[in-house]
């Protein structure tokens, strides 16, 4: 009880300097409120800690407090990196950035904030006129040669949340040294030293000139315009969960030459509080639930839906029943980069230094694929910015052609540095205009490409260990895994382990060698003898660690498939015994 009283204290203090003139009279009321309140629960949410600016930036709750996103979070996140950026571009005249948001509640408010903020501090602000999709905030900065930029949004989280994305001159999210660097000046930043005064001349307000030119370049992602022409009827639903994605993806399907799209009218309305989905997060299912009605009733080809910011894409298809089933993240960058090879590849298009990309915890059929091709694949972290990074080591040599992730992202294109559901929903929809002159479903492609490169099946485990006993259980864990890896999984033995702590592998006779990496990961990985991938990461911004198996089978038939997928989930229940699940 005395933790609890010294807790309520801190926060009382914290919340007495937010009752002074340097906030509004409406924040000042509010934080009043909290702490007259004889139940603390709000008061200690609000204060306990400081809203943290992370190597991404911020993401939190919205309201009054020094743990939540509002303006004065927010204008200390940018006053920091402002300070910043002078620091870096000493030698620059006019050092300017480009502001973005989603669709969120308050997310035009915070970006006029950020905008005002750069202004007072003689930065040259683009600003969107209205809410667009994440990766033509990207595209943007490339556009008008920027040295930063700052997009709202919280992605897929739910309407309580707000988040702030920094990206740096190449239009890729901020890595080292840059990340740290703008944490330390934020960390500086009292609200007293915010200049929220903007300098209206500094501030150009941008929007149809700048989609226009985003739009042709995504167009020139098109790999057989052909094959388009051709099934320009294609049936395709989709729905942007009352996000950005309205704005541009609609346009960029008519653009590459589809004419048959339904856009679920219910979801085609702006909103933050997402009011027919109960998470607008297009990985879930029931966030499809109006997209699979609408493509019932017109007998659809495809059902394609973006997140609120339209950097991510979720799907879903008939399979050989005729049941429309979801493609999962694994699925739908298989899907993608098998295209983009073998199409380049039969068109002609395919050049000696072209490169793909994928994070170490997407599936290792994409590997196969390269591999048989001639292809050259990386693996790198997690997030975009990793695949950014590939790009940029190797700018001006290498053509960069594709690349994705697990968690539903997927980046066709060099010309924008984060992933894109506006040029991802335009090619899908050119996979399934490929697909169906072949007579053939998205579906029956996928079994194709398990038939050629071997089936797999991926799946995820969340072990949710909530508070600091759950952070300390998380810590142990994944030390025990180190000094105690497994021998085996599912009956087959390991046979390569990785460590990204250490940048170290082990193989089954004990030799070590040397990852090559840009920097240590707390991600561990065990590779066995049937193929089988375990890999195992705490989460970075939430109070979990997360398991991502990876098993593998022979479809020898299309028929085969309900086999291997029973045969791989027998599997998952053993893998989840040996790890102690």
């Amino acid at each position: 009880m005395e933790n609890n009283l010294d807790l309520i204290k801190l926060c009382e203090s914290k919340a007495q300097s937010w009752m002074t003139a340097d906030f509004d009279q409406a924040t000042q009321d509010d934080v009043k409120a909290l702490v007259e309140n004889s139940d603390k629960t709000g008061l200690i949410d609000a204060f306990y800690k400081d809203l943290e600016f992370g190597t991404g930036g911020l993401r939190g709750i919205m309201g009054v407090g020094s743990n939540r996103m509002n303006i004065y979070t927010v204008g200390m996140a940018t006053q920091g990196l402002a300070n910043y950026l002078k620091k870096c571009f000493v030698d620059k005249d006019q050092i300017s950035v480009v502001v973005c948001h989603d669709c969120r509640n308050n997310s035009r408010l915070f970006a006029e904030t950020v905008a005002n903020i750069f202004s007072a501090n003689d930065i040259k602000v683009y600003l969107f006129e209205d809410m667009r999709p994440t990766p033509e905030c990207s595209f943007a900065i490339r556009h008008f040669g920027c040295q930063s930029g700052v997009n709202i949004t919280a992605s897929h989280n739910p309407k309580e949340y707000n988040g702030y994305k920094a990206y740096w001159e190449d239009g890729a999210q901020v890595l080292a040294p840059h990340d740290q660097g703008i944490i330390d000046e934020v960390a500086k930043v009292k609200v007293a030293d915010v200049k929220f005064d903007g300098k209206k001349e500094l501030i150009e307000i941008i929007g149809e000139e700048v989609d226009k030119v985003y739009l042709e370049q995504v167009k020139t992602i098109s790999i057989d315009p052909e094959v388009i022409a051709r099934h320009k009827d294609l049936k395709i639903v989709y729905t942007p969960l009352h996000g950005a994605g309205m704005t541009m993806i609609p346009r960029s399907l008519k653009l590459w030459g589809f004419d048959n799209v339904h856009c679920v009218e219910e979801q085609m309305q702006r909103s933050g509080d997402f009011p027919t989905v109960v998470s607008p997060n297009p990985e879930n299912g029931e966030a499809l639930t109006l997209a699979l009605r609408d493509a019932k009733a017109m007998d659809a080809d495809i059902v394609m839906a973006s997140d609120p910011d339209a950097d991510r894409v979720g799907m879903a298809c008939k399979n050989d029943k005729g049941e429309w089933v979801l493609i999962n993240g694994n699925q739908t960058c298989l899907l993608f980069l098998y295209y983009i090879i073998t199409n380049r590849i039969k068109t002609g298009k395919m050049q000696p230094n072209d490169f793909i990309v994928k994070t170490i915890v997407t599936t290792e059929v994409i590997k196969k694929i390269a591999d048989k091709n001639n292809i050259e694949m990386r693996d790198c972290y997690t997030g975009f910015k990793w695949i950014a990074n590939e790009i940029r080591k190797s700018e001006g040599k290498q053509k960069y052609i594709g690349g994705g992730e697990e968690s539903y992202g997927f980046m066709a294109q060099d010309f924008v540095r984060d992933k894109d559901a506006v040029s991802a929903c335009s090619l899908l929809a050119e996979i399934c205009a490929y697909a169906k002159d072949q007579g053939k479903t998205l579906y029956e492609l996928l079994l194709d490409i398990y038939m050629e490169y071997g089936f797999s099946k991926e799946h995820t485990i969340n072990v949710v260990k909530p508070g600091k006993s759950g952070a300390d259980e998380i810590k142990a864990m994944m030390e025990r895994f180190r000094s105690n890896p497994p021998q085996e999984l599912a009956g087959s033995r390991v046979v390569l382990t990785k460590d990204f702590k250490t940048l170290e592998q082990t193989d089954a006779n004990g030799v070590k060698t040397a990852l090559d990496m840009p920097e240590t990961s707390n991600v561990l990985q065990w590779f066995c003898e049937d193929g089988t991938k375990v890999s195992v990461r705490p989460s970075g911004t939430e109070p979990k660690i997360k398991f991502y198996l990876e098993l593998k089978g022979e479809m020898k038939c299309l028929g085969c498939f309900e086999r291997c997928n029973k045969e791989a989930d027998e599997k998952i229940v053993e893998i989840e015994k040996t790890l102690g699940l």
